[in-house]
């Protein structure tokens, strides 16, 4: 039987750090993160408090052979750092499109690091993508002007629901082509 094309997932290094893909040990650093509300209300998906059992089946979803999302870790062990410093993804989309997004832990905010993390992904581009898209929550300009440094473009404003606001957020959508 041979490995679905989903399930292969490259390590992505820069000077800093590897984007590898995640592990079942990252649970632990995985929950610490994740589970902190200035992370969860940046994202979409993330719920605050956090659940039990919701890292364990985050990281299985990402280890899943087939999958509509790869998920790396931002491991930072190259540089004496810690071994997950956040995580940034691809999500597939239709007409070899891909939505990137990302989180990084409150201790490693303004370091570049979302940045570097997002340049590394956008120039592997492992999913051979012509185009790649990215919303953040309009409370949020800093991961606004990640996606600005980066080469994305504004397109539009637009709502998410946000699972830890328990309510839909504005947003700003951007796209990438490739």
């Amino acid at each position: 039987m041979s490995l679905d094309q989903t399930s292969i997932q490259p390590f992505i290094e820069t000077e800093r750090f590897v984007l590898r893909p995640l592990r079942k040990s990252d649970a632990g650093l995985l929950s610490q993160y994740s589970s902190d509300e200035r992370v969860a209300r940046m994202t979409s998906s993330i719920p605050h408090p956090l659940p039990p059992g919701a890292t364990e089946a985050y990281i299985e979803r990402a280890l899943a052979n087939e999958r509509d999302e790869d998920i790396w870790a931002i491991d930072g062990t190259r540089d004496g750092g810690a071994e997950l410093k956040g995580v940034i993804g691809l999500k597939r989309m239709d007409r070899n499109q891909s939505e990137a997004g990302f989180w990084i832990a409150p201790v490693f905010w303004n370091t570049g690091l979302a940045s570097e993390a997002l340049k590394a992904l956008v120039d592997a581009n492992p999913l051979t993508n012509a185009a790649m898209f990215a919303s953040v929550f309009q409370d949020n300009p800093a991961s606004a002007k990640v996606l600005t440094h980066c080469g994305f473009e504004y397109l539009g404003d637009a709502e998410t629901f946000s699972v830890s606001r328990n309510s839909a957020v504005p947003t700003w959508t951007y796209s990438r082509k490739l």
